[in-house]
């Protein structure tokens, strides 16, 4: 049976020859990091494949460089900063632009690094959201950190914010979750 993350219900999660295991908490934050803390910044297009777990990424950095990758995320139902399975394949632009006429649903974001964190300030009609992230590569990692000071509300447990929900939800609804943790973005 599947679950509300679009896992399997019960599922445990094993690293395989490809995939691995995703940890990571999430925070919210009421404004961008300064440009001074920020150390590389990339603007991110994300395209949701329709009726599957695919993520088709182009990350363009601010040095010229150009990332494209497919990423499949499996996730799980269990609290923490396990979030599932994760599996990247880095493509060539000739694959990237024939997975790109696949029906998708279309995120952007801007994505600092801030180390430890990478900080995502979207676009859209996301506007006025500021996710920070943290990755760990182990459970330990994740149970022992500290989060940022101008964190404003963890919301690792909150699958409202993960990518895969942020893309389908509308600017009401997004509104109506920023309020929930004292919130009020300005409109774009």
């Amino acid at each position: 049976m599947m679950d509300k993350r679009g896992g399997v219900e019960g599922q445990s999660v094993h690293p395989g020859k490809y995939a691995r295991v995703e940890r990571e908490r999430r925070f919210l934050l009421a404004e961008p990091p300064a440009p001074s803390a920020v150390t590389v910044s990339r603007a991110i297009n994300d395209r949701y494949v329709r009726g599957t777990r695919l993520r088709l990424r182009r990350a363009d950095f601010s040095d010229g460089r150009c990332e494209l990758k497919l990423t499949q995320k499996v996730p799980i139902s269990q609290p923490g900063a396990v979030q599932g399975l994760i599996t990247n394949t880095y493509l060539s632009p000739a694959e990237y632009d024939v997975l790109a006429s696949l029906p998708a649903a279309l995120l952007s974001k801007t994505r600092f690094s801030v180390p430890p964190l990478g900080v995502d300030v979207f676009d859209g009609h996301l506007h006025g959201l500021v996710l920070a992230e943290a990755e760990f590569t182990t459970d330990d990692e994740a149970q022992s950190f500290v989060p940022p000071a101008d964190c404003i509300a963890e919301v690792t447990e909150d699958t409202r914010f993960t990518g895969w929900h942020l893309v389908q939800a509308s600017r009401r609804e997004l509104l109506e979750w920023l309020a929930e943790y004292g919130l009020h973005p300005r409109a774009a």
